[in-house]
Order: C-alpha cells, then structure tokens, then sequence
C-alpha cells in the first residue's frame, strides 16, 4: 500500500480498471483472495479507506463489473464486511443493481447458503438498499408462484430461490411487512397451489416450507398455515435461515462451562417455590389420614406377570374371511383385524379355493377401509392383493386394469393397482430362492459329520469339506445362492398386465384426466410400465411390448412434468435392456434413429438433472447394440 504525502489528490480509475481486467481474464481468485481480506483489516475503523475501498469500485468499467462483484460477494466473510467494502454501489451503479439483485439470484442458483445471507444481509444493512431488498423478495416470490417457472426449471434452482425469500424475510420489519402484506398473500396462495401440483416431493415440500414461513411473517397474531410433511436435514435448513442470530449473539471459541454459563444466563429464571410445589405431598389431619386407611391395603396382590392376552383366531377358510371384511358389525373389530393379518398366508395356503372367488377377493381389498388403528394396514392389505393377483394372474390382472380407468376411483385407489401389478409381475418373473448360501462367510469350527449309515456313501464330501476347512482363501467371491429351476411365470400373463394400461391413457373422464392435471398418476403409470416391460425380458410378447412402449413414449416426450419424463427415460432404457438386440434394430430401426435424435437434445437442454442424466445413459446403451452389431459377422 502505497501513502501519499502532503494530503495531495489523486486518482484510482487506473486501479480499477486494472483490477476490472484481471478479474475479467480468469484471475479474480489469486487476486481477490488477497486483496479482500487486506481491505477488510484497513477498513474496520478507518472512514477514509472506506471511502477509497468505494471509489475503487465505482470506477471499475461497466464491462468487468460484473467479475468485480461477484468475487467482492463470494470472499466476503460478512454482510458487514461486503458493506464497508461496496457501500451503496448497487445504488449508484445499474450494472452492479442487476449482477446483485437479478443475476446472482434469479438467473444463477450455484452460490452457497453463506453468499446468499451476505448478499441479502448487505442489502438490508442500509436505509438506502432496503427498498431495493423488497423489490428483490417481489421478484423471488413472483418467480416463485409461477407455474411455468415450477414446472421447466431444476429443483436445486428451485431450493436456491426458496432460500433466498426465507432470508429476505428474515430481514423484514414489521412496517415493511405491514406495506406488502397483500402482495405477500397473493404470491403464498399461488406458489403453494403450483408447489403442491407437482410430482416431486422435493418441490411439494418446498412449497409447503415457504408457504408456512410467508403464513407466520404476515400472520403474527392470527392462526398460520401448516402442513404435515416428514422434516429432513433440508428442510430444518430452510426453517433457520427465519432466524438472524446477531454477530454478538455467538460464541464459537468459549469452553464447554462458559458455555453452559452463557446458556443458563439466557434461560428465565424459575423461583424455589414452584421446584417444591411438585415433591411437596399435601399435608392431612391426622383423624383425616386415619380415616382414609383401607382395610384391603395388608392384602398380597395377585401375580399376573405371566398372564397373556387373549387372542382371537382368524377364519380359516377364504369366504368366511371375505365375510368377515365386508361385514359392518362394530364388535367384530378383533376378528376384523385378525382377518387382515392372516390374510395373505391363507391365500398363499389355499391356491384352489383363492381362484374360485380371486376377482371378489381382489374387489374387495381394493375398497378395504381402515377401520382401526392396526400397524402396517396399508402394507398387509397391499401383500394379500399381491398373494390373489400371483395365485390367479389372468382373470385378476384383466378386473385391475380395467378398474384403473373406470369412474369413481380416488388417485391414491389407482397408484395402489400400479403398486400390486409391479409387485406381483415381481414375484411372478423371478425364480424362488432354494436351499442356503453354498459358501458362508463365517466358517464353520467344526465339520458336521454324516450319519453311520450313509458316511459311505458321502465319504468324498465329508473329505472336500475338511479341506476346505482348513484351506486359506483369499477371494471366494460372491456367496451363490441356488435358483430353482421353474419357468417364468410372467411369461404367459405379461400381456393382461401391460396391454390394458397403455389402450385409454389419452381418454380422459370426468374425474380422471391423465394428460391434465394428473400427471402424478401419470408418472407412476410411465414407471410402471417401464418396469413391467423389464421383468418381461425373455418372454414371448417382450417384442410387441417394447414397440407399443416406444409408440407410447414418442406421444408423450415432450411432457412439461419432470418426473413424467424421467419415467419415459426409463421407458426407453428397459427397452433397450429388454427386448432382443437384432428384433431392436430390425423392426425398430426408423423409431431407434429418431429416438436417439430426441436423447441428444435432453441431454443437452433438459432443465432436470436425472433426466440429462437418464438420456445419458440412454445413449451409451444405444452405442453398445452398435458395437454389438458390427461385432456379428454379416
């Protein structure tokens, strides 16, 4: 650092315009790393290096603002500190307004948590930068509450707008709020709706966050929204950017019994006489105590530590539990209960009897009501529908895709028919695990020997396991398990699964549109039939399976919902897994080359990471089958 003697003027544009241009050619971090932390030290209590420190930065050229303030943002440690150091430049400098106030935190979302709190906490540190701090919550909140924002933009934008209103809230005063109270209701009513329209959870989370955080800014007397919602790691971040704990307030260095000091100056303190008020027994009159003695107190109490409760049997037999399901008796609750959790091994038990009444049965868990609180309802009534739907595949399988597009189903009904037709395709598809582990990772102490009567026969095994008890090896590789070998299953039944739901997709009804305002129930059907047509590899109609699915996708690729689109993703790596290489590339070779086309663009320009990511994927399958074919001799 330079001083000039004799209180002479001069001039620091050269400084700056030197500082502009080597911040603009890649090295704002060797240089601001420097110079950032020497300008904090000098202008702590110095007014005259505050004022050069403002100077410097106004007169950096609108070109190479921008790199300027971006690095003074990011290496700022403070909001204090990013103060002294740009003063009221956002003010005074239209360029530095729009790097500060849009660019930063509408058209980039890579900043940490730390930048955004000293970016929003320097603009509202001053008189002078606070109405451009409403204005900045305005464009948040209305970039918030749009739709089309919600639906084409990533969610890790998404958090990173979230997080800048819970902070700029944070800052807001009670006269401030009291201005744009309207402006901040309207903007919560329309954001929570789109939030809670979309299929992510993430998002839907979002928006239930910031709504309950608007709700309790403009509400502070009157009730408050609240939603119900599982709290993460994410979510407990976003609730305490509300809170602003003051610089003064932290103490990072102290001991743990300076701690607890501090703590316990904090807390409010609580007389003696409430601690004894409750170990304080109340004091009786002596005839009074008298009186109140039982002449049953000597009496020994009778043990019943081995006293068991009283259960009731389920039925035995698959129509009295159907009975016992539809009844409506409010004393039959136990039986009830009992019913629904030996359901499902009684149809496993029961094959013959299960298909005579198999589609009744299956009408019946799909309407099954709660009627008490029994743990894991949804869970036991989902595997019995799956034990009827693997015990009679076809008839059962033909009445649940026929209802998932009837009238008069709620959404949660349909994805449930999604949820069992996955499951049991599952079941029917995979061979059943037999016999144990061949190799186990704990050795044996000792090798069980043969009864004497068949030891002459097994002599060889009994030989090959001492050996092997006794030999070092230093990679056995993964245990095997032995597979039955049975057909598949799923190969005479994969049509009645995944035909009927890919025929009325596009015709909507009076309470079920899936290319409206379902997308949810339309993004789970995409995923199920994506995994439907994988469990399908191998079988007979994987074939037609894979060309309808294509068809299918092609009709919906440009959808506006993210998970929608993941699904159909997912749609063409099945596709690709599933069905035979030279089928792909004979009966699909036109479908194949324009899907491809469609990949590299959401690769390229797909706002969803997962989906980028899923086409990437996609992609690299696509150049194995051609390397796959031009390894086959012609």
């Amino acid at each position: 650092v330079c001083f000039i003697p004799g209180g002479l003027d001069c001039s620091i544009s050269f400084v700056s315009h030197v500082l502009g241009k080597v911040c603009v050619h890649g090295w704002q971090k060797e240089i601001l790393g420097v110079l950032v932390p020497h300008l904090t030290d000098l202008t702590k209590s110095d007014c005259i290096w505050q004022r050069i420190c403002w100077q410097l930065m106004e007169c950096v050229p609108d070109r190479w603002m921008e790199a300027v303030v971006l690095g003074f943002v990011q290496r700022a440690p403070r909001a204090d500190v990013l103060s002294r150091l740009l003063g009221n430049l956002v003010v005074k400098n239209k360029k530095a307004q729009f790097v500060v106030a849009q660019k930063m935190l509408l058209l980039q979302y890579g900043h940490t948590t730390a930048v955004l709190q000293n970016l929003l906490g320097y603009l509202a540190l001053d008189s002078g930068r606070r109405p451009l701090l409403l204005r900045v919550l305005q464009d948040l909140l209305e970039t918030w509450s749009s739709s089309s924002a919600v639906k084409h933009s990533p969610a890790e934008q998404q958090l990173y707008i979230s997080k800048a209103i819970l902070i700029c809230l944070s800052h807001l005063k009670e006269p401030e709020i009291a201005s744009c109270r309207q402006e901040l209701l309207t903007s919560m009513m329309e954001g929570v709706k789109c939030h809670l329209e979309s299929s992510l959870p993430q998002l839907r989370r979002l928006g239930m966050v910031v709504a309950e955080s608007i709700s309790l800014s403009i509400n502070t007397e009157g009730p408050v929204l609240k939603f119900e919602y599982e709290e993460d790691d994410e979510t407990r971040e976003l609730k305490s950017l509300l809170v602003q704990t003051p610089s003064f307030c932290v103490f990072p260095s102290l001991p743990d019994d300076d701690r607890s000091e501090k703590a316990g100056a904090a807390l409010p303190l609580v007389p003696e006489r409430n601690e004894k008020s409750y170990t304080a027994a109340p004091v009786m009159p002596d005839e009074e105590s008298d009186a109140e003695l039982d002449s049953d107190d000597d009496l020994i109490p009778y043990d019943m530590s081995e006293d068991k409760e009283l259960k009731l049997k389920a039925p035995m037999y698959i129509r009295d539990c159907m009975e016992v399901l539809t009844g409506s008796r409010s004393e039959d609750v136990d039986k009830w209960e009992a019913t629904v959790k030996a359901l499902e091994s009684l149809v496993r038990r029961n094959p013959a009897a299960t298909r005579e009444v198999s589609v009744e049965l299956a009408k019946i868990l799909l309407h099954l009501q709660e009627k008490t609180c029994i743990e894991g309802f949804v869970e036991l009534r989902q595997r019995a529908q799956v034990a009827v739907l693997t015990t009679d595949p076809i008839p059962v399988a033909k009445y649940l895709t026929s209802q998932f597009y009837s009238l008069n189903y709620s959404l949660r009904q349909r994805m449930d028919i999604l949820d069992v037709l996955v499951l049991a395709a599952q079941e029917l598809s995979c061979p059943k695990f037999h016999g144990k582990n061949k190799h186990s990772g704990v050795q044996k102490p000792c090798i069980q020997l043969l009864p004497e009567s068949d030891s002459s026969k097994d002599w060889r095994r009994i030989v090959d396991e001492r050996i092997k008890s006794k030999t070092r090896r230093f990679d056995t590789g993964q245990s095997r398990v032995e597979l039955a070998s049975c057909p598949n299953e799923f190969n005479s039944v994969a049509g009645y699964f995944f035909f009927p739901l890919i025929q009325h997709f596009d015709r909507p009804l009076t309470t079920f549109d899936l290319l409206g305002e379902d997308h949810l129930v339309l993004g789970r059907l995409v995923h199920t039939l994506a995994v439907l047509l994988y469990l399908a590899v191998n079988t007979v109609a994987v074939t037609a399976m894979g060309k309808a699915l294509l068809e299918f996708v092609w009709a919906l690729r440009f959808h506006t919902d993210s998970y929608v689109r993941q699904g159909l993703l997912s749609c063409i790596s099945s596709l690709l897994l599933s069905v035979p290489t030279e089928r792909i590339l004979t009966d699909m070779t036109e479908e194949l080359l324009e899907t491809q086309s469609w990949l590299g663009d959401v690769m390229e320009k797909d706002p969803d990471g997962d989906c980028r990511r899923l086409a990437l994927q996609n992609l690299l399958l696509m150049e194995n089958l051609k390397k796959k074919l031009g390894a086959v001799p012609s």
